[in-house]
């Protein structure tokens, strides 16, 4: 069964988008703020926190990263109208970075008055490189304006022990992942041990200086390690979290720690641009196609 769930994850970006929906439905909320507004309150009652991201990146034009924005502004409105608890999460290129600077600055520091203003946490999402240095410049401008403004950095790239260090406050919210961009060897690591030791060095940093840890890995091995830390070095759990992708398999571990009193939030992503997302989680989680496929003839 394994050979075939790879087979069909590996065609399926050639298949009409029909035929995907269904094995797209694990890990996106739909395509409308309703639809992940839904999915966002059974995960509240169930005792998730949530962080919720439109889909896409690089827009084509100022108008369609200012509609971007607008879809931001309302998602904002909507969490906080439904008393939801739940931030949300942006791509800089999606409000027009790979177009214009000053239109991502502009647009990302509206939205940074919109989250002041109904207290809705945002974090700017760690694209490519060459975004890195303007990403975290940027967040720092929005900060000032919103203390509920977080930033992601990539346990594969070099240079982020350098920057966590530089970042470290009382205010700084940072979300450790371990990156998923190609990037050259020369700005990053390709092992895949010693990229899980930078994470490993990048979260112990953190937790022994000012900021709060988002500690972003659905990877087993590494959340224990990060756990023998937390309780042998006494880090209060008002210090970190830990955060999944929506519908990615995690057995029983999210709640195991939910029941050690540690906070677990789930990146839960919905729009319209959920078919390259979706091919991108089934590639690496094939098996998961068996699960929807015993489904579908059970119905």
């Amino acid at each position: 069964m394994s050979l075939i769930n790879k087979s069909i994850a590996t065609i399926m970006p050639y298949l009409p988008k029909w035929f995907a929906k269904p094995f797209a439905k694990p890990y996106v909320a739909g395509e409308d703020i309703q639809s992940v507004i839904e999915i966002v309150k059974k995960l509240n009652n169930n005792g998730f926190s949530t962080t919720i991201d439109i889909l896409g990146e690089h827009v084509h034009s100022e108008t369609e990263a200012n509609n971007v924005l607008n879809q931001y502004t309302k998602l904002i409105q909507s969490i906080s109208k439904n008393n939801l608890d739940s931030t949300i999460s942006i791509k800089l290129t999606h409000l027009g970075l790979s177009l214009n600077e000053e239109l991502a600055k502009k647009n990302i520091l509206e939205l940074a008055h919109y989250g002041n203003k109904d207290n809705i946490g945002i974090t700017i999402d760690m694209e490519n490189s060459i975004y890195t240095s303007i990403t975290l410049d940027l967040f720092k401008e929005a900060l000032a304006i919103h203390d509920g403004f977080g930033a992601v950095i990539q346990a594969y790239l070099y240079r982020s022990i350098e920057d966590l260090k530089k970042l470290d406050s009382p205010k700084l919210n940072l979300r450790i992942c371990k990156g998923i961009y190609k990037e050259s060897s020369d700005l990053a690591l390709n092992d895949r041990v010693k990229i899980n030791e930078n994470y490993i060095l990048l979260v112990e940093t953190i937790l022994k200086g000012k900021g709060y840890a988002c500690i972003a890995t659905h990877d087993l091995e590494l959340i224990n390690q990060i756990e023998k830390f937390i309780e042998k070095n006494e880090i209060s759990p008002h210090r970190f979290e830990f955060q999944v992708l929506f519908g990615v398999p995690m057995g029983n571990k999210l709640d195991e720690l939910k029941e050690k009193g540690y906070k677990v939030r789930i990146y839960v992503p919905f729009g319209e641009a959920w078919f390259e997302y979706s091919i991108r989680r089934l590639k690496e989680n094939p098996k998961i196609i068996s699960y929807i496929i015993g489904n579908i003839f059970k119905k």
